[in-house]
Formats: structure tokens, sequence, C-alpha cells
């Protein structure tokens, strides 16, 4: 078996890869370790509406109760409500099971800890540690030592749902707007949010029956909402994936919104509220070229990171830097969440489009995001990385770089999972960047392959 934690969790076909047999294991370990109490842990899971969550929410659970701790099921809820409601209920550990805009045959299980952040790298390698080396963590005890599940006190959604209210400081009444739940787990609590503040509210994907999660609908998927928002003459349409913790947008016109531009959009508001600490904002290195003009046209810095939302936090964490997230639309507002929250994103979004007086449409055509192209370079596993100390490649770059004459930007970065190193060019000029990325990639093939 290798390594278990990918960035965002242990994920996995559920019953082949992802089996009862290891979340039970998951459950034990992560139980033990994570609890920072003498006594019993208290341990809240939450859930997406995949077909194998029954299944893994049970062997996961067995696996905590089997150590002595206990657990509060709060049944299907996005992402971001497990690591808010970790701190209400004052538990010791959050554990959400969700492969969040995968297919519905795959499943995940991420770990939040008391103060409802993502694990470090530490913790999670102690984990997989007691797993890896089948380490048995519980001495098997028996009677009263062992957990139970409790009963939440209050309403889980409720509690999440009247929360995310507060986040935003002003009335919808009458705003038309549609929403594409992903037939995952804001299928619930995402029209509550908008009808409590008076949104007239239409839902697509709010019928989940366990397999048709993210299919053909979502954030990945917003062809049907587009169609929608236009059909129905909408303020705006707004898409979540199957854990909610992403949010892309459709403008009046049908068009999408994209990460990038939902960042700039809000950055925006942030900073003519005299809220954006620094003047700064963070994005990973595949945040598009146009992104960074904007941002920097407003008098503002972007601090850069490596691809993954947790590395976005750990950035924002260090700077204070309120607003931070990703192409994808997993967007973090540090003021309010400690993780992507894509409820909280479009609720921040609508506030910053009546705040401006204009359109959608009229926000986002301010933002030029530049053409996009990636290349794959086929490559040993073991060469991936020479690239970047290769003078021939770098003196590639070089001229590749002098042409855009900074209208462009050229990005090499190896792929963590294939032998493969992608090349993305950005620039104006499509037919261009397409047979510079080309080049480069055949540059890196032939060197490297």
């Amino acid at each position: 078996m290798g390594r278990l934690f990918g960035t965002d969790g242990v994920r996995g076909i559920a019953n082949s890869e992802l089996t009862p047999e290891l979340a039970f294991k998951l459950g034990k370990a992560g139980a033990h370790v994570l609890s920072k109490k003498k006594g019993k842990p208290v341990v809240l899971i939450g859930k997406d509406t995949r077909i194998s969550g029954d299944m893994l929410e049970d062997a996961l659970s067995a696996g905590i109760l089997a150590v002595g701790g206990n657990v509060i099921k709060v049944g299907v809820l996005p992402t971001p409500a497990v690591a808010y409601l970790v701190k209400y209920y004052q538990a010791d550990v959050g554990v959400v099971i969700s492969a969040s805009h995968n297919p519905f045959e795959y499943n995940g299980i991420k770990f939040f800890n008391g103060d409802g952040f993502k694990l470090d790298d530490e913790i999670e390698d102690e984990i997989e540690d007691i797993i890896l080396r089948n380490i048995d963590v519980n001495s098997h005890i028996t009677g009263e030592l062992l957990g139970k599940c409790l009963e939440a006190d209050e309403d889980a959604p409720e509690i999440y749902a009247r929360y995310l209210q507060g986040t935003i400081d002003r009335r919808l009444d009458g705003l038309k707007i549609v929403l594409d739940c992903a037939n995952g787990a804001s299928y619930q609590v995402a029209e509550m949010v908008y009808k409590a503040l008076g949104a007239k509210v239409s839902v697509i994907g709010n019928k989940p029956n366990g397999m048709n999660i993210n299919d053909g609908c979502g954030s990945t998927h917003p062809e049907k909402l587009q169609k929608a928002v236009v059909k129905q003459g909408a303020f705006m349409g707004l898409a979540y994936d199957g854990d909610a913790d992403r949010l892309i947008a459709i403008d009046e016109k049908g068009r999408v919104i994209d990460g990038d531009k939902l960042i700039c959009i809000c950055a925006k508001m942030l900073k003519n509220a005299g809220e954006l600490k620094d003047d700064r904002v963070t994005a990973t290195v595949m945040s598009n070229i146009g992104f960074h003009k904007y941002i920097e046209s407003m008098g503002c810095s972007v601090d850069v990171t490596g691809v993954g939302d947790r590395y976005v936090l750990e950035s924002m964490i260090q700077t204070g830097c309120v607003i931070g997230g990703e192409q994808s639309g997993h967007i973090i507002f540090l003021n309010h969440s400690t993780t992507g929250d894509g409820i909280l994103s479009s609720l921040q979004l609508v506030k910053a489009v009546l705040e401006s007086g204009k359109k959608p449409s009229e926000l986002s055509d301010e933002i030029e995001i530049y053409p996009q192209v990636l290349k794959n370079a086929k490559v040993k596993n073991e060469n991936k990385s020479k690239y970047a100390s290769d003078p021939d490649v770098q003196e590639a770059i070089r001229k590749v770089e002098a042409e855009m004459e900074g209208s462009g930007r050229v990005l090499i970065r190896p792929s963590g999972t294939e032998p493969l190193v992608r090349v993305m060019l950005e620039g104006q000029d499509v037919e261009r960047i397409t047979e510079l990325a080309q080049e480069l990639a055949k540059l890196l093939t032939r060197k490297f392959g």
C-alpha cells in the first residue's frame, strides 16, 4: 500500500480502493491521534450524497467507537459545514466523507481538527504510519470504555444556515437566483439560506439518488445552469460542487465566471470597504496572468502558492491575508471560514455585485482572462524535476518569455501522479502560444523521456 493521504484526504473508488476495512482503520487511528482531551474524544461526521457514504460512515464510526471515541453524525452537509460545526459542538475532530467534484463511484475521508482546519502533513503522516505499520491503538478495550453515538442537541443544517446568513449584512428580497447544487451536499441548505434572505430561488441539481452527484451538473458542468439563467432572466446563477466547497458563477447573459474572476470581484469589494488586509490576495501558480494584472491594477499584490487549497490557506494564515483561492472556485474568506465554502463565497459574490451597482457581466468583463494552453511532455518518473536545472530548457523558456514581452506566461510543473511534465502557456495569440507550448513539450520529451 502506498501513501494514503493525498492533497485532500484519503480518496479512491469506494469498496475497491477505499474499503470499509480502511475506513475502520482510519477511524481508529484518526480518533487516537487527534484526541486532545483525556477520556473520550468526540468526532463529528458529515457526508455528501454518494451511495457509498452510509457504508463508509458506519465503518469509520465503528473504528472511532472501538477506541473509546464518541460520534455525532450530522448527515448530509457541505464540507465547510463540518469545519464550522466541529467548533460549534466543541468536538475534538471533524470528518467529511466525500470525493468532492469526482464521479459517484469515488469517495473520500477528510479530517479536520477541533479548530476546523485541515490536518497538518505531520499529523496525517502519524495516522498513516499507524495504519501502514498495522499498529493496534485500542488494545481491545471493553465495557464502559467503548464509545457511543451521541444525538446532536440542535438541528445541524439550521445551525449552519444561520451562520451563513450572518456572513452577509443585507437582504436579497426579490432577487432572482438560480442554484445548481450538483445533486450533492448543498441540495437542501443552499436553498434554505437564499430563501431566508428573501431571494426568489430556482434550484436544479437538488434531487440526489446516490449516483447522480456531479453528473452533468454542478460547478464542473454548468451548461444546464447557463441555460436556466438565460431562460428565467435571472440575476445570476450559482453552481457548487459535490461537497459544496467550490463555486462557479453564471452572469445574467449565461456566461461562466470562474474562480479567478470571482476572487477579483470580491477582493475589489473588500478593498473598497477597507477590509483587504495589506492589500494582498493569495492564489496558486495556476491563476491566470489576467488575474494578476487585474489585482495589480487595484494597487494590490498577489501571494503565489503551490496548487491546492491547503497551501493557499497555509500562506493566508502566515500573512493574515483575508481572501485567497483557485481557478476552480475554491475560495477562502478567512474572516469567516477556515476552508473554502461555496455557499459563503456565493453570498459574498452577490453582495459584491449589488454593492457595485453593476450587472454581473459588467464586473466580469472588467477582468481580461488570457487564453491558456496546456500540453503534456512524456518523461521518465525519475526525470520529472530535471528541467528546472537544464540549461537548454531554461534558455528555451527565456526565449518564449521574451517573445511574449510581459503579455503572457510560461508555467512548467511535474505531474504528481503520472510520468508527465505539464507545459502551460498563457497569452493573447492562441495559435502562437499553442505552437510554443508544443515546442517546449517536445524538447522536454526528447531530453527526459
